[in-house]
């Protein structure tokens, strides 16, 4: 069975730090580009990072760059997002997602409909 499952959010004071999780099952994780979304209630779902599948560039969104990083493990067939110095509006649902489409890096990034595969998503709560 084809499946992403995010792993990792919970409840955090500002200023600190998660790892959020994304492991693969029933498909290889290398051959795909991976971002990471966060969506919150009445919002439209944003694009945080992604990586690419081919040579492990990554891109940010400018609210997390410098904050933020996104790695790939192949052993493990999972993608992290570290999350440093985290803010209040960090508060979200997080999911990440897998896609095979031929396109820029800067494009799969923000296209949700280019995306295959959805996990269910974890909440980050920063709050103090």
């Amino acid at each position: 069975q084809v499946q992403l499952v995010e792993s990792g959010g919970g409840l955090v004071q500002p200023g600190g730090s998660l790892r959020l999780s994304c492991a693969a099952s029933g498909f290889t994780l290398d051959y795909y580009a991976i971002g990471w979304f966060r969506q919150t209630p009445g919002k439209e779902r944003e694009g945080v990072s992604c990586i690419s599948s081919s040579d492990g560039s990554t891109l940010y969104a400018d609210s997390v760059k410098g904050r933020f990083t996104i790695s790939r493990d192949v052993a493990s067939n999972t993608v992290y997002l570290q999350m440093n110095s985290l803010k209040p509006e960090d508060t979200a649902v997080y999911y990440c997602a897998a896609s095979t489409a031929p396109l820029p890096l800067v494009v799969i990034c923000t296209t949700l409909d280019e995306y295959d595969y959805w996990g269910q998503g974890t909440q980050v709560t920063v709050s103090s």
